[in-house]
């Protein structure tokens, strides 16, 4: 650590018996208002004062940071240095290509590549790729890892390559499990020990599900992939000091509940009391009954109530996890020490312990009860017991998050296929997708032990499941398999047709495969609303399969409940799971486990020689990664045929110079968006279609339907990723009043493609802005859903409001994030996006400055400029963070 640190005097030996061995003891810093401050907020303290220089950090904020209980609601800008960056292949391959192009960028300007470089430690799980191609066959897994490679070979290649021409970057290979899980199991410090230092682990994700970590303890949240390249590279993050919000924890949950059931309630709890962009941190007697696999399940849906962390400090129950999954002994010592030294240890029992917060909410875990959540949003929870009535209210309802506009004398209709040469009947409700998927729930012993034990019961009662229904199961971790096979329940997971197809993130990410075609035609012909059904964490529109319009989720006990019921209309307190072989009715409460028949199975079967065999050889277990050849060169040879990997025009044109700021001059409105605009909606995702523009793209290039892939893999191909942004064929665009993925191009009044309305303006040298409504760019945290209308050619975004990380993609792809003042809105105002938009940028912008944009019609009103931080501002003056990067190491 450097000398000039103005906090050095704190520092001291952990044991005075190796003096080499040293930390920055913040209790020693003698303030009060320490013990007083969150736990989550006592991380952000630590890396100031241990990064403290007076120049990316210095001693002012520190201060800021000591006095948060004032400074909190005062739009007071921080730097953060997290301890390390993760990555997943999606988001992490574009990633890669950027760290590349900037190589070339910096020689371009005469400097030297190999400054741009990992210098915060990086590591990247390759999880996204794996699709459910096959199931229901004991040779699903190897068949699908075998196209996933066959597909992503390049993808592969090129990930291989950026391990070895950048220093600090570790790659797990495919097949190792989901980014989340493997971050809790394995690559998760809780302290780290490093250049003769001890400091909190802290880190920040390309992934919105970054903040599973929080669980064990260690302060993490997903960023944009842009952001995470700038922490990479050195920088600090620059974040608004963040409210905390108190979650207090009481009474015992039945034994009948699942730690889903929990996740699923605080989701709509938090998402009704409003606490988008704020911290939250669980405290109270109730958070000691909870396991590790328990809070990571809640920390992991944080991005579904909108919060930025969702923090369960480090307490006995965290070391003994860190025990059981293997860690070291020496480690785990030091780990407490340090921890109780800096006074960052917690007994969730002593109220003494217990911080100022912003605010205090509670649960009561004994008034939880069973539940799912959908069809359309993970916040919009449904009780189990309501859930037949919620979705025959659904079917009628007026089209919206709860609502599929089906006209009445058409609820009853059913229609008949044929497959595998038996005729079955499907209907509005029933179930064509069981997945156990998704880091949500597979990391947690609990409720896998918990479906197996359900399988086992329902196997004994004679019950199935259809052979339409798509099941499957995708462990996130190899663990996950290993202790399912040695407790027993793994062969009647397989028999019920839950066998294992994959270890990444599949269904969940829209990796859910083909539905048999006669069920396709079937439910295409009918117009019917069938369901998906997912242990997972994301339920938006269009996302776990085109043809799925209801998905729910659920625990991994309930989606074979689901599965075994075929449909989501039965009540299970009164209605049978099924009717067996013999004739009996067999209920839901006849084959459901309880938390001490589970609790007793984990005790025996999850244990500490698993989580190390596993993971002793998960870096080189991949024979096909080890094999892949991959070049040394520290320049990345682009190949121009690419369809995968193509080289950005981002910094085409890019100077040592700063350009002037210029005004937004009679701007058209691309697209007009009412409220809940995901990136889903935005950002490309799942399969191409064949009549998209991405898929005329990659036709042009010589390639087949079968071979197009999805857009997940081709994130590291621009032209591919333009072409898909706005694609989604459940984006409403209030242009069109109906859902396509199109938009009207105002000068002729046409419809078309929004790529191909963009590439027209473009040419026409016409500025574009989006209008949203609230909630702008909610969803998973998608680089690409700021870099693919960047490419589009827009300018701004106006919205009423932003999702956090959205917000900050925009920022650092220098498109501007304006908001309505309070009380304003598209509606409001009148506007209909007809109107061409001029907006007067001047010379010398503050944070949050108050804009005003005039109207071709004569109309003028304001929106305040959501650049929040002086450093956001920095980076709009370069446009985009990446440029500022470039220029800052082409200095010398």
């Amino acid at each position: 650590m450097s000398r000039s640190n103005p906090f050095q005097h704190i520092v001291e030996s952990l044991d005075p018996k190796d003096p080499n061995q040293q930390f920055y003891n913040i209790s020693k810093l003698g303030d009060p208002r320490y013990e007083r401050l969150p736990f989550s907020i006592r991380v952000l303290l630590e890396s100031a004062v241990r990064n403290c220089d007076e120049f990316l950090v210095k001693c002012s904020d520190v201060e800021n940071i000591l006095n948060w209980k004032h400074t909190q609601t005062q739009t007071v800008e921080v730097p953060f240095r997290p301890a390390r960056v993760i990555l997943q292949d999606f988001t992490g391959v574009p990633a890669v290509v950027d760290f590349a192009a900037m190589r070339d960028a910096v020689m371009k300007l005469g400097s030297n590549p190999e400054k741009i470089n990992p210098i915060c430690p990086a590591d990247l799980v390759i999880d996204h790729s794996i699709q459910v191609d096959f199931n229901r066959k004991s040779d699903s897994l190897q068949k699908n890892q075998d196209l996933e490679f066959d597909r992503n070979k390049e993808r592969f290649q090129f990930l291989k390559w950026g391990s070895k021409a950048f220093k600090n970057m570790r790659i797990i290979p495919p097949g190792s499990g989901i980014v989340h899980q493997v971050n809790l199991e394995y690559l998760a410090r809780v302290v780290f020990n490093h250049d003769g230092f001890y400091y909190p682990d802290s880190l920040v994700g390309t992934d919105s599900h970054t903040t599973m970590i929080d669980g064990l303890g260690v302060l993490g949240w997903g960023v944009g992939g842009i952001e995470a390249e700038a922490v990479m590279l050195g920088q600090p993050i620059s974040m608004v000091l963040p409210e905390v919000v108190g979650y207090k924890l009481s009474g015992t949950p039945d034994k009948l509940i699942t730690s889903t059931d929990i996740v699923l309630t605080v989701t709509k709890h938090l998402r009704q009391v409003g606490v988008v962009g704020k911290f939250v941190e669980f405290f109270g007697p109730g958070v000691a009954q909870l396991s590790i696999a328990d809070r990571a399940t809640i920390s992991n849906m944080c991005p579904e109530y909108g919060a930025t962390a969702a923090f369960f400090p480090v307490d006995n129950v965290s070391i003994q996890y860190l025990e059981q999954t293997g860690r070291d002994p020496e480690k785990l010592a030091y780990i407490s020490k340090y921890l109780n030294a800096v006074a960052m240890f917690r007994d969730y029992n002593d109220v003494s312990q217990d911080p100022d917060f912003s605010q205090i909410f509670e649960l009561d875990l004994n008034t939880v009860v069973p539940c799912c959540s959908g069809p359309k949003r993970p916040q919009d929870r449904i009780a189990v017991s309501e859930m037949k009535t919620d979705f025959e209210a659904c079917l009628g309802a007026k089209q919206g998050f709860k609502g599929f506009q089906i006209a009445p004398d058409r609820h009853s209709a059913e229609v008949p296929f044929m497959y595998n040469e038996k005729e079955y009947t499907i209907s509005h409700g029933s179930v064509v997708i069981a997945a156990i998927t998704s880091c949500t729930n597979t990391s947690n012993p609990s409720v896998m032990l918990g479906a197996g034990l359900l399988a086992k019961k329902a196997i004994e009662h004679g019950l199935s499941v259809k052979p339409y229904i798509k099941t499957s199961l995708s462990p996130g971790s190899g663990v996950v398999t290993y202790y399912l096979k040695e407790s027993g329940v793994m062969d009647y997971l397989f028999q019920l047709g839950f066998e294992v197809v994959g270890y990444g993130c599949m269904t969940c990410i829209g990796n859910s495969g083909p539905l048999p075609e006669p069920l396709v035609e079937a439910l295409t012909q009918g117009d019917l609303v069938v369901s998906g059904i997912l242990s997972g964490n994301r339920n938006f529109e269009g996302r776990v399969h085109p043809n799925t319009r209801a998905n729910y989720l659920a625990s991994p006990p309930l989606v074979i409940a689901y599965a075994i019921a075929g449909t989501v209309r039965i009540d299970f307190e009164k209605e049978p799971v099924a009717i067996n072989s013999e004739g009996k009715e067999i209920f839901l409460r006849d084959i459901w486990p309880t938390r001490e028949e589970i609790q007793a199975v984990e005790r025996q079967f999850v244990i500490p020689s698993m989580f190390k065999e596993v993971y002793e050889k998960i870096e080189k277990v991949n024979e096909r990664w080890n094999s892949l050849v991959a070049p040394s060169d520290k320049l990345y040879t682009w190949d121009p045929n690419s369809t995968y990997i193509k080289s950005p025009p981002f910094f085409t044109g890019l100077t040592k110079e700063l350009q002037p700021l210029g005004s937004i001059i009679d701007a058209n409105v691309l697209l007009n968006f009412g409220d809940s605009v995901t990136t889903d909606h935005i950002s490309p995702a799942g399969n191409i279609a064949r009549n998209s523009p991405a898929a005329r793209y990659l036709t042009k290039k010589g390639l087949n339907p079968r071979d197009y892939n999805s857009y997940g893999s081709r994130r590291g191909n621009d032209a591919v990723m333009a072409r898909g942004t706005f694609a989604n064929i459940r984006l409403f665009n209030k242009f069109l009043n109906k859902q396509a993925p199109q938009t009207v191009y105002l000068p002729t009044g046409e419809t078309l493609d929004v790529f191909d309305a963009a590439e027209q303006y473009k040419q026409a040298g016409v500025p574009l802005l989006i209008l949203a409504g609230k909630e702008y760019g909610s969803g998973s945290s998608r680089d690409w859903a700021a870099k693919g209308p960047f490419l589009l050619g827009i300018k701004a975004v106006i919205a009423e409001s932003y999702e956090r990380i959205h917000r900050s993609n925009l920022v650092g792809m220098g498109v501007m994030p304006l908001e309505y003042l309070p009380g304003d809105s598209a509606d409001s105002l009148g506007l209909t996006g007809h109107e061409l938009y001029t907006i007067n940028i001047p010379e010398h912008l503050t944070p949050r400055m108050i804009l005003d944009v005039k109207l071709n019609t004569g109309k003028t009103f304001q929106v305040r400029m959501r650049f929040d931080t002086d450093v956001e501002l920095t980076y709009f003056h370069h446009g985009g963070i990446l440029n500022y990067m470039i220029r800052k190491m082409s200095e010398n």
